[in-house]
């Protein structure tokens, strides 16, 4: 299951080219806020699914590919283009000293520590970290203060020569100092700090620290010394792998496997690799965990081919025909229809022989440890006003969202109800009932009291009537006024080419094909995107609201410059519904049947313009399952007279210049679990504020929503060393969150790992930190005594 995640962490400042032009957030009364007792976990928690075994049933020796999304541009986890790479790298590599156990819960890791806590709270907190005696790291020197203090000063902030993309928690300390021995290490802070345990995770030895040259450049392809139970043997960028061996030096359970190699494998190509014998491991799509799925059910035994993949769906009226036309007397069409044949039966044949390599292989599933969030941009538009970011929250069915993902795959589907947490972990609650459940009356009722009606979408406050001729002559002596200048500021619309709409959908598209006819269709035409207009239908097309949820997926394919809002064949579900689409032209009759459902009588607008918002989604294959999600939400927002333009834009474009850019009114991403939400969800929350060159500090607050009660919740809980006081600050704050809805969380991310039939102890960790010493090879069964022939 692919998605579009960001990663955490990074507290680079990102700038909007305009200010906020929303004020405070107007919130509702939030009931129960200030509860004491925690409310039980509605939600579902998640099992890891790793084939857990105990080492002695681990075989010695062996090595293990496993597949990452490409080469890690560094291998320093504190620099801004770290990554998932980096992550799962240097987890096998350094120390981390408190990592997440199956519920998300920091434990303390004895390999390298023996104790680890707050010994004083006043005047100053103090932290005592008592090392395990046999860490060393891999030249041989021993973990200690050195190696604590060189990381603190590199990343408190203070010296800008160190290129650092975080330094929350470590600019709270004061000093760092040697204990009573060399085992221990006294960290002193200047002010309270929550989630100390945090900090120094991972570890890095001070060679890679202790200088600004280091730091930036000498840890991106290498590590002088490592502390783990493996070591870096090597990158290698050619053939894109980074090899990880045992490391003798390790004093802990020595690892099982001889070797670790991570090669960079595309999602795309990760089931013709597995199907190859390259790689072990590797997170898959639903796609790929459904031909896994497939594959072990077919037993391949009698030679008959799989009754899917190229071919499966031929009828024998379809199978007689192309047979009679390669054997019929055209000898032309004969020859063509003998080619595709042939080219058929070497497609099934391939695709066979794969599905009999892939049946060496599981697939294991859990939720993964990140969440995804429908994200609605209050800087600017319709979306600044908060009661229209509320109507489009009540508009929206969670759980029929939910189900569309995790059902199918035969995970748990339950809404997400936390910002800051999920199921299982301490700090979780759910928090939506500060905003409110779907409810389509209050969502309508919102946006009337917003001033979008039905009527706003086609009058004018100055009594003119939209896309009437006294309106034409208006904008006619408007763009006379306005002159050339004027014309070519807004030059993607269809005013701008100096036609009026009815003009405009008269003239022919630049490339046959279908259209969802819309109020204009015009209007989802956008830059460098393929895009669609979903609209509430008028006329003969007033069901299209119930029709457009039928026919499901609606993603058009292309994502060429100026593509015009193309919907091909393969676009349309098998049997859909006729009438959800029309050529491009098509008018709509000015008057819905009087049958018509009250949702479906057009677009609500203001002062003649609709309501309408650009929903901006990936278009890369491995995003089919988000897509499908926005599809489902455009259908929804319709319902209640919401007008949705989806632009789809290529994956690498996608956070950069859409999401992070403000460049978007709706969009899909993840964000990651935390352990901490103190610190790693303050810059995703933090209200934005004007910078001094006339641009928006939005941290990663990319919904560019947010308050001052919320920015004093998170900075209270990160000073309260209560852990209970601290959470509750959380929930509290989490439920403004929801009732500022800048972000709705919908769903825990499906996890789906394709890992060999014979390994154990890795798979879909969950929240669990991977165990790398103890991965490996199961034993085989021993043969015992033969059977006894029967007479």
């Amino acid at each position: 299951m692919s998605h579009v995640g960001v990663p955490r962490g990074t507290s680079r400042k990102r700038r909007s080219l305009a200010l906020l032009t929303t004020g405070v957030l107007t919130l509702p009364v939030l009931a129960g806020c200030d509860s004491a007792h925690d409310d039980a976990v509605a939600a579902t928690v998640v099992p890891q699914d790793v084939a857990p075994a105990a080492r002695a049933q681990v075989a010695d020796g062996g090595t293990v590919n496993w597949a990452i999304e490409a080469m890690p541009a560094t291998l320093n986890a504190f620099q801004a283009d770290s990554d998932s790479a980096t992550t799962r790298i240097t987890g096998a590599l350094l120390p981390t000293l408190f990592p997440l156990d199956a519920k998300g819960r920091p434990q303390l890791n004895p390999d390298y520590l023996e104790s680890a806590k707050v010994v004083e709270r006043e005047p100053r907190q103090v932290v005592l970290y008592r090392l395990n005696q046999q860490a060393v790291w891999s030249d041989g020197r021993e973990i200690g203060a050195p190696d604590f203090v060189a990381q603190w000063r590199a990343l408190s902030g203070k010296d800008s020569a160190f290129w650092t993309a975080r330094n929350a928690g470590y600019e709270r300390i004061e000093k760092i100092e040697r204990g009573a021995d060399d085992l221990e290490v006294r960290v002193t802070f200047a002010k309270p700090y929550a989630d100390w345990r945090s900090l120094f995770s991972p570890l890095y030895p001070k060679q890679v620290t202790g200088s600004p040259d280091a730091f930036n450049d000498g840890a991106r392809s290498t590590l002088k010394a490592t502390a783990g139970p493996f070591r870096l043997r090597g990158v290698d960028k050619e053939t894109g792998s980074v090899t990880l061996a045992r490391d003798p030096r390790w004093w802990g359970s020595p690892a099982k496997l001889d070797s670790l190699v991570f090669k960079a494998v595309g999602p795309q190509d990760r089931t013709r690799a597995l199907a190859e014998g390259k790689i072990d491991v590797a997170d898959i799509d639903a796609a790929a965990a459904r031909r896994i799925t497939q594959a072990a059910r077919d037993t391949g035994g009698d030679g008959a081919p799989p009754a899917h993949g190229p071919g499966s769906g031929v009828s024998p009226a379809q199978a007689l025909r192309s047979w009679a036309l390669a054997h019929g007397s055209d000898e032309e069409a004969a020859q063509e229809a003998q080619e595709a044949r042939d080219e058929k039966a070497r497609a099934a044949d391939a695709y066979a022989a794969e599905q009999s390599d892939l049946r060496g292989y599981v697939v294991r599933k859990s939720l993964e440890p990140a969440y995804t969030q429908l994200a609605l941009n209050g800087e600017r538009g319709p979306l600044a006003d908060d009661r229209v970011r509320r109507a489009v929250a009540r508009a929206l069915d969670r759980q029929e969202l939910v189900d569309a993902v995790l059902r199918p795959l035969g995970l748990p589907a339950e809404p997400l109800g936390s910002h800051l947490a999920l199921a299982g972990q301490p700090a979780y609650k759910d928090g939506s009932d500060a905003l409110g459940s779907q409810d389509t009356e209050e969502a309508q009722a919102l946006l009337a009291d917003a001033g979008w009606t039905r009527e706003g979408a086609t009058k004018r406050t100055d009594g003119t009537k939209a896309g009437s001729e006294g309106e034409k002559r208006k904008g006619a002596a408007e763009k006379k006024e306005a002159g050339e200048a004027g014309r070519a500021e807004d030059s993607g619309s269809a005013e701008d080419d100096g036609k009026t709409d009815d003009a405009a959908r008269r003239e022919p598209a630049a490339d046959d094909g279908l259209y969802i006819v819309g109020d204009d269709d015009k209007a989802g035409e956008a830059e460098g995107a393929a895009t669609r207009v979903i609209a509430p239908a008028l006329g003969a097309a007033a069901q299209s609201a119930a029709l457009l949820r039928q026919a499901g997926h609606l993603g058009g394919t292309g994502t060429s410059e100026d593509a015009p809002a193309r919907i091909t064949a393969q676009d349309r579900q098998p049997g859909g519904p006729a009438g959800a689409y029309a050529p491009a032209g098509t008018a709509a009759p000015a008057q819905p049947p009087a049958q018509a459902p009250d949702s479906a009588r057009g677009p609500l607008g203001k002062d003649g313009k609709p309501l309408t918002l650009r929903f901006v989604l990936p278009s890369g294959s491995g995003s089919e399952s988000l897509r499908g999600v926005g599809e489902k939400i455009a259908a929804m927002l319709d319902t209640i007279g919401i007008r949705t333009v989806i632009t789809k834009v290529s994956d690498d474009s996608y956070f950069r210049d859409h999401v992070a850019s403000g460049d978007y009114d709706l969009a899909l991403y993840s964000w990651p679990a935390t352990a901490y939400p103190a610190t790693d969800d303050r810059p995703i929350f933090a209200k934005p504020v004007p910078a001094t060159d006339g641009s928006l500090l939005v941290e990663q607050n990319y919904t560019r929503v947010g308050s001052d009660h919320i920015d004093q919740l998170f900075d209270q809980a990160v000073s309260e060393l209560d852990e209970k006081a601290a959470r509750d600050l959380m929930k509290k704050a989490d439920a403004r969150i929801w009732a500022a809805a800048g972000s709705i969380p919908l769903y825990q991310r499906p996890q789906l790992v394709a890992t060999d039939k014979k390994l154990v102890n890795v798979g879909a960790f969950g929240f669990g930190a991977p165990h790398y010493q103890d991965i490996g090879f199961k034993k085989p069964k021993s043969a015992g005594a033969p059977a006894t022939r029967k007479k």
